[in-house]
């Protein structure tokens, strides 16, 4: 587990940055660090052998467990830790790029409540085609960012529709953008889209 910027207790809010698969908690914890952002702490854990789950999040889920199960169990300790540590929930944001934005996104529909933001870059809900995830609960206006491509080979544009689809029902304030002819990659428009949401709860924060 990586960290940047201030204690968490100290901070104005903090970030769970989750690394995609094969990348090292360095890496997302660098795009933590292009987003510039002063007083705001960054946790970045890392997945065994670099992997949160072994197949794609399209998968049957058994297919991925037990290994999705323990990966949200560690977001879930990190969260009730921040909290024990004084973290007020409004303060808690996620940032995940590829399997990570898997992650969070699957973390906080299961887990619903109101953060302080989710930040999902090339990601969608974990499930097979035609899952109901028919999640109870609310997110209360959580701010949520999707950014995908449209050219992406591992995530279809349609799943991360579903997605936005999904929090909106769960009472999510989701901002969704497309990028035609973008493959699975992080562009400079969602890095500053991500910058306004981020300080944008620093203010909301004090």
């Amino acid at each position: 587990m990586l960290l940047a910027g201030p204690e968490p207790e100290k901070a104005a809010a903090t970030v769970l940055c989750i690394h995609g698969r094969g990348a090292p908690a360095q890496s997302i914890l660098a795009l933590f660090g292009e987003l510039g952002i002063e007083n705001l702490a960054a946790i970045a854990p890392e997945a065994p052998g670099r992997s949160w789950y072994p197949h794609s999040f399209l998968s049957p889920l058994e297919a991925n467990q037990p290994y999705l199960d323990n990966a949200l169990a560690r977001i879930d300790w990190h969260v009730a830790e921040l909290v024990a540590r004084g973290v007020p929930e409004m303060k808690i944001a996620f940032l995940g790029f590829s399997q990570g934005a898997c992650l969070a996104l699957e973390f906080v529909a299961r887990h619903p409540r109101r953060f302080g933001a989710v930040l999902g870059l090339s990601g969608g809900l974990i499930g097979p085609p035609g899952s109901p995830w028919d999640f109870p609960g609310s997110l209360a206006g959580t701010p949520v960012f999707l950014g995908s491509g449209d050219a992406d080979a591992h995530v279809p544009i349609e799943r991360v529709e579903e997605t936005q689809a999904v929090l909106a029902r769960m009472e999510a304030a989701v901002e969704f953008r497309r990028y035609p002819g973008m493959p699975h990659t992080i562009n400079d428009d969602e890095v500053a889209a991500c910058r306004v949401l981020l300080r944008r709860l620093l203010v909301q924060a004090g």
